[in-house]
């Protein structure tokens, strides 16, 4: 392997894409502690029960603004609201009064998850399913809670039941995909995909959700078909210009990467890893002070954001542009990488080792040097090794260094 190659697959590393995560979530709910209503003047415009799950839109001093379950916006004090881990005593008392509701159950099954009480959140869907209460989405719940400790067959048995009792939308069949994935059966992931895409080919997610898998396939035409279509769907969705940017990045394209980071900045100026990652894309189309301020600008929107520091040495330390590089701050950001991954990460070390060569301290260079081989798999030792030779030889890095021979 050629050390261009080695470093282009090195390279996915600089670079960061959404993760995606499927599971039981208490984000953003608070439950009703008692009846309430919501009035505009004499006008009623909707009831909150006792217990009702309320979605809070804004968090103000001493209330909440809220989404009821009918979609009727409102203002609830926080005396009269509680958060799911704090819940769990006032579904008791509606399920003392009502012990054979079955939906009832599922909703203490929320505040027991949001205690860490898993065990205790399974028993009430048990119990919610026994009563008769066996809507989809009992079951698409259910499958949730097993997925999230690890029961997966009975995660896939659930979610097969919610489609079979004819839930009507695409989350049974994304949720089984990201079970299956889990069990690296792909193909049967990649079936609930195009299924979840059939069943709602308005929602981006599933277009997104199976464009990760043909990337992480190797399937990157397919890839970004599919990140396109998300776009198509949704010219606003964040992760799918993101996701697609990183596919150009792998296939050498990266002013379309730019260009992708670039909207992601647009929709989400807060988002420090599409400046990080469009940092990298300029940098490496040799538009090093563009990236450069792309990195710093990451920094600024997440102060300890190891990566960009770890791209920003590499820069200082290695770029062929000789006006660019600057070994004392090139320690400096390779120094906070590798304090905040606690020297565990390779790219951090060997980014330390190239500002110290950078600085003409080879004999700090080499330490690293050797603590980056130490770090490395087998298969990449060789190029370490090789890199170890130059700060022998007393001579720095440059990015040229890592071109095809």
């Amino acid at each position: 392997m050629s050390p261009c190659v080695t470093f282009l697959v090195l390279a996915v590393a600089y670079l960061q894409v959404e993760s995606q995560e499927v599971g039981p979530s208490s984000a953003a709910m608070v439950v009703a502690r008692t009846e309430m209503k919501l009035t505009i003047g004499d006008e009623l415009i909707d009831t909150i029960k006792k217990g009702d799950l309320l979605t809070v839109v804004e968090d103000r001093d001493d209330a909440y603004v809220v989404l009821t379950f009918n979609g009727k916006r409102g203002l609830v004090t926080k005396n009269n609201a509680a958060s799911l881990g704090e819940s769990v005593e006032i579904y008791n008392q509606i399920i003392e009064e009502n012990p054979r509701q079955g939906r009832l159950y599922t909703l203490r099954a929320s505040s027991w998850w949001a205690r860490g009480e898993s065990e205790k959140a399974l028993a009430d869907y048990d119990r919610a399913i026994e009563l008769g209460y066996r809507e989809p989405r009992a079951y698409s719940s259910r499958g949730l809670f097993h997925a999230a400790v690890g029961n997966y067959d009975k995660a896939v048995a659930d979610f097969t039941k919610a489609i079979e009792r004819g839930a009507n939308d695409d989350t049974p069949y994304i949720n089984r995909a990201a079970v299956y994935l889990s069990q690296e059966r792909f193909d049967l992931a990649l079936k609930d995909y195009n299924e979840a895409t059939r069943v709602a080919p308005e929602n981006p997610t599933g277009y997104q959700l199976r464009a990760i898998l043909y990337k992480n396939q190797g399937k990157l035409d397919l890839a970004i078909r599919d990140f396109g279509k998300a776009i198509e769907v949704d010219p606003n969705y964040t992760p799918a210009y993101m996701g697609r940017g990183f596919v150009w990045f792998q296939k050498d394209y990266w002013r379309k990467a730019v260009d992708d980071f670039t909207t992601v900045i647009k929709l989400d100026p807060n988002s420090a890893r599409a400046y990080n990652n469009r940092g990298y894309n300029r940098q490496l189309l040799g538009e090093y002070k563009d990236a450069l301020a792309d990195y710093e600008q990451a920094l600024r929107v997440a102060p300890n954001f190891a990566l960009a520091y770890q791209n920003k040495a590499w820069l200082l330390a290695s770029a062929d542009d000789g006006e660019m590089r600057d070994g004392a701050k090139a320690i400096e950001a390779a120094t906070k990488a590798c304090e905040l991954n606690e020297f565990r990460n390779i790219g951090d070390v060997k980014a330390l080792a190239a500002a110290y060569a950078e600085s003409n301290n080879f004999e700090k260079a080499i330490q690293w040097q050797v603590k980056a081989i130490d770090l490395s798999p087998d298969a990449n030792k060789p190029l370490e090794e090789k890199i170890l030779n130059k700060y022998r030889d007393k001579q720095p890095i440059r990015f040229a260094d890592f071109q095809a021979e």
